[in-house]
């Protein structure tokens, strides 16, 4: 046997006829080495050669510098492909069945004392021992022996004083480092605070940003609460705790316990919303969203008002219109999702002016600003019964829609307060059974709005762009006025309450019809200039078509009651979906929210993919032909940990043209267009984990919605199909509910009389759906 060299004047040095052994097995054999593949040595020279694949690569290494009669020791040694991607035990079979091309390289610990020493002497070589460590960090051989040699100290050092394109190549390298769940448990508050201080500085690079945002997004991540459980330590004392060691020890309270430092790092955050870089945009939207998922009990307040103060929605709504790319309308409807669950949680706070400073700041400004001489009703005064309140409890007249109402109420008072005084002193001007309770009024145009919106839990979110909810407090300020307004036309009283609240639901549901398609105009010129007599008829065609019961307090508990049965019904099915597995297309991205240089093409065009019945991998094998799989995971040789999945992005990529030619690709409408039936699922840093094309629409739905579901925060769901599911099931359960309600009504019969037999045996009994038989 003889290996011809390519690509130099000289043969390779392997040894032309091996002795074989009594099996007729090969020395070279035995040592992995059969002539078939190519390998390409630092020399430029390439040897034909076949690796076995069951053998170690630290053996096939070996085998080569024998062969190669090569004098430093295979230690310092390493092979990889074309694409500088590390051959490994883990991927070495595929990589020799797919007859890629390997270099003979330097061994890792070779490259990673090179790079910590340019790092430690900061000479011109600095900028492309930088750009070769964020490519090679990325690997836990080469990042162990990175971290041996003091080499993410020097890193951070280098961060400490960079600017300009070499902070932001230090900056990738750090954050690539974290894509790993080691080394980086040591990060101190200075080196947060410095990426803060990053951040904050409007004068910095997009390319500096963009890594800074995401390891900020990370370490937010990065809490006791989403380790798993192999990275905390048990105790009896409490809750497991990260070990020492473990990167989980970070959070949002270590990370916003800095941004309090740099009073204009949220601004300058918000502003970057608005930046002509889309990518920006995108993962400015990822670190607020982080922030809004993972803000803890102890800083909740303080952060939800700041983000309220920076009027973070009016910027993300700005959004909706130029959401070009799919990965940024997947931000937005996170942001959606997380902005109803701040939402439902303020519904859910008591409003107690006696234990929160706040809620009674709030009270005080909106009595002050009723412009209310106390002193002509005499020191007994009953101050809230006269802004429209039943009773003195503040407590329990806010128990419906808690520090949610008493928001939108003080927001009203704050959007015109000479208004609000005027609306005020009118209503006390006339007779008390004429007068408007508003206080009242706002607190049932609340509960509407959370009714119309679905705040009934958190986890869940629509699948469209919803600018009106965005604007909460702004369309309870117009259906309040509409609610005044409609009180003044028809001449209300006292007793008239009810069905001024049955007037606006109707209102509510008209305006904000078609939410992601109108514009905001519309919606208020619907609560401004309608007549009460036309809106008045509307709600009567209305009520000949839908009994007035569903509209009931009872009724509206129930309904919300059953909404969350029903999602977690969905739920559990679309896990089930993920449990059993599917095939998929391979695909390739052709979005900005995947890198360019983590784009790994697969040799072959279908991959099957399963959950692990804990809910933690995805195990997925690649294969030119769809085979049958065997249950369990014994089929599935890879594996995707769910952890590193921070999104999933839909919409994002197309097969490879030149793998699958011929087959028909249903949601692209060209080579080019992305798939609307494909999906990424991404990491914190951007990179993807696997881009897919499902067959159809139902496994699309299916999938993309569960791996959502299986997120800690819940995601958002992506499919009109699961919305469309759950608002069904609720509707069926409550249709089921009112049956068994009024089931007392029917003569239910004791007993049952049966028929006469059949006369003859010409009869069988069908297999068709009852419900098809006539």
């Amino acid at each position: 046997m003889s290996a011809n060299g390519e690509g130099s004047s000289k043969p390779a040095a392997l040894t032309p006829t091996p002795p074989t052994n009594g099996n007729g097995t090969t020395a070279q054999a035995r040592a992995g080495l059969v002539p078939s593949n190519n390998v390409t040595t630092k020399d430029g020279v390439t040897v034909r050669t076949r690796i076995e694949p069951t053998l170690p690569v630290d053996d096939v290494i070996r085998a080569l510098c024998l062969n190669l009669k090569l004098r430093d020791p295979p230690a310092m040694y390493a092979l990889r492909d074309d694409n500088d991607e590390l051959v490994t035990n883990d991927n070495l079979r595929k990589k020799v069945k797919g007859k890629v091309n390997l270099k003979l390289v330097n061994a890792p610990a070779i490259e990673a004392a090179d790079i910590v020493e340019k790092l430690v002497t900061r000479d011109a070589r600095l900028a492309f021992a930088l750009t070769a460590l964020r490519k090679y960090i990325r690997e836990e051989q080469f990042a162990d022996e990175f971290l041996k040699r003091d080499g993410l100290n020097e890193l951070i050092s280098v961060i400490n004083t960079a600017h300009g394109n070499t902070l932001a190549y230090a900056l990738t390298a750090m954050q690539n480092l974290m894509e790993l769940d080691h080394g980086w448990n040591n990060l101190g508050d200075d080196f947060i605070l410095r990426v803060v201080q990053i951040l904050s500085s409007k004068q910095s690079l997009i390319n500096v940003c963009r890594p800074a945002t995401a390891i900020l997004k990370k370490l937010v991540e990065a809490s006791a609460a989403s380790a798993p459980i192999a990275h905390l330590a048990s105790s009896s004392k409490g809750p497991p705790a990260p070990p020492p060691e473990s990167v989980y020890r970070y959070g949002f309270e270590a990370v916003f316990e800095q941004i309090r430092k740099e009073a204009r790092m949220l601004e300058t955050v918000v502003d970057r919303l608005g930046s002509a870089d889309t990518t920006m945009a995108l993962y400015s939207m990822m670190l607020i969203n982080s922030l809004l998922a993972n803000a803890t009990d102890t800083r909740w307040d303080e952060f939800i008002n700041s983000i309220e103060r920076l009027n973070v929605r009016k910027a993300v709504i700005r959004l909706m219109p130029s959401h070009t790319i799919e990965d940024l309308t997947s931000c937005i409807l996170d942001f959606q999702a997380n902005m109803m669950r701040v939402t439902y949680r303020q519904k859910m706070t008591l409003v107690e002016p006696d234990f929160d400073e706040v809620h009674n700041a709030a009270l005080k400004y909106i009595w002050s600003n009723s412009k209310i001489n106390e002193e002509s009703y005499g020191p007994d005064i009953l101050k809230w019964r006269k802004l429209g309140f039943d009773s003195e409890d503040i407590t329990q007249e806010f128990r419906e829609v808690g520090l949610l109402g008493l928001q939108c109420l003080k927001h009203f008072v704050a959007k015109d307060p000479d208004y609000w005084a005027k609306v005020v002193q009118e209503q006390l001007s006339r007779p008390e059974e004429r007068r408007c309770p508003i206080a009242k009024a706002s607190n049932e145009v609340a509960d509407l709005l959370s009714e119309h919106w679905a705040i009934y839990a958190p986890g869940y979110s629509s699948t469209t762009f919803k600018p009106f909810f965005l604007n909460f407090y702004k369309v309870h300020a117009l259906a309040t006025q509409f609610f005044l307004r409609m009180w003044n036309e028809s001449g209300a009283s006292r007793g008239d309450f009810p069905r001024l609240v049955a007037l606006t639901r109707s209102q509510v549901k008209v305006a904000l019809r078609r939410e992601n398609e109108r514009p905001w105009h519309e919606v208020e010129q619907e609560f401004l200039e309608c007549e009460y007599r036309a809106v008045r008829d509307r709600q009567m065609k209305e009520l000949e078509m839908e009994d007035d019961v569903m509209s009931k307090v009872p009724m509206r508990n129930l309904r919300a009651k059953l909404y969350k049965e029903s999602f977690e019904f969905v739920r559990q099915q679309r896990i089930h979906c993920l449990l059993e597995g599917a095939w998929f297309m391979n695909g390739i991205p052709v979005i900005p929210a995947v890198p360019r240089d983590t784009i790994r093409r697969p040799s072959r065009p279908w991959r099957f993919i399963r959950l692990d019945n804990g809910l933690k991998y995805l195990h997925y094998v690649d294969s030119t032909i769809k085979f049958p799989v065997r249950k369990g995971l014994e089929d599935l040789p890879e594996r995707i940990d769910m952890t590193m999945v921070s999104e999933i992005a839909t919409g994002t990529c197309v097969p490879y043209p030149n793998v699958l030619q011929g087959i028909d690709v249903a949601g692209a409408s060209s080579p080019l267009a992305a798939s609307s039936l494909s999906f990424s699922l991404l990491t914190p840093s951007g990179s993807s984990l696997a881009d897919q094309i499902a067959p159809d629409q139902s496994r699309w739905a299916d999938w993309t919605d569960g791996l959502n579901m299986l997120r800690k925060d819940g995601g958002h769901v992506a499919s009109k199909e699961t919305e469309t599911f759950v608002q069904a099931l609720t509707e069926i359960g409550l249709k089921i509910k009112l049956l068994d309600l009024s089931g007392e009504k029917v003569d239910i019969p004791s007993g049952l009389v049966a028929g006469p037999p059949p006369t003859n045996c010409d009869f069988f009994y069908s297999n068709l759906p009852y419900e098809t038989q006539g």
